[in-house]
């Protein structure tokens, strides 16, 4: 999505209003115009991503997210997955096994994700967040090693080179 049309409009919205102040009202907007554009993106941007978190909770479990791609947002939709469709089985007394449920699948790291929504008290979650960022990893990464640990017994160990003893080879921030 580009956002430099309505920058422009809010732009131009501002000269109109400055031209009714006289001269040096719009030169006071001519100046002022450059330096809001970063934060009328910004704006938008936030604008955007609030709006997207409130159609993610009505969508769930399917999902909404606003990526940035240089200067311009972009939407990624995640569907709901699909029900599966209601399969007839013929049951009999002898066979009760088929009306058993299936049983679980297997413990398999495939690479699919799940998204669901946590909610944790403050207090903790700023814990979380210093743990992370001392390990050098999101919160999100933290938090899916954290489980991953408790659910193994503790036997998952830390990607290499990331967390304390990763001598420096982790790199973290922008990248343009």
């Amino acid at each position: 999505m580009d956002l430099t049309p309505y920058v422009d409009n809010l732009r131009q919205e501002l000269a109109v209003a400055a031209d009714a102040g006289g001269d040096e009202a719009r030169a006071l907007a001519e100046r002022l115009t450059a330096p809001l554009e970063s934060a009328t993106r910004l704006t938008l941007l936030n604008a955007l991503s609030a709006a997207m978190g409130e159609v993610t909770r009505e969508l769930a479990p399917g999902s909404v997210d606003v990526r940035l791609r240089g200067l311009d947002p972009e939407f990624v939709v995640t569907p709901p997955p699909a029900p599966e469709p209601f399969q007839e089985t013929q049951t009999t007394a002898a066979t009760p096994a088929a009306m058993a449920p299936p049983p679980p699948p297997a413990d398999t790291d495939d690479g699919a994700m799940a998204r669901i929504n946590f909610r944790l008290p403050a207090h903790l979650k700023s814990r979380a967040e210093n743990a992370a960022a001392a390990e050098g990893l999101s919160v999100n990464a933290w938090l899916v090693r954290a489980v991953s640990t408790a659910l193994d017994g503790g036997e998952r160990a830390t990607p290499p080179g990331r967390g304390k003893d990763s001598g420096g080879r982790g790199f973290t921030g922008w990248v343009r």
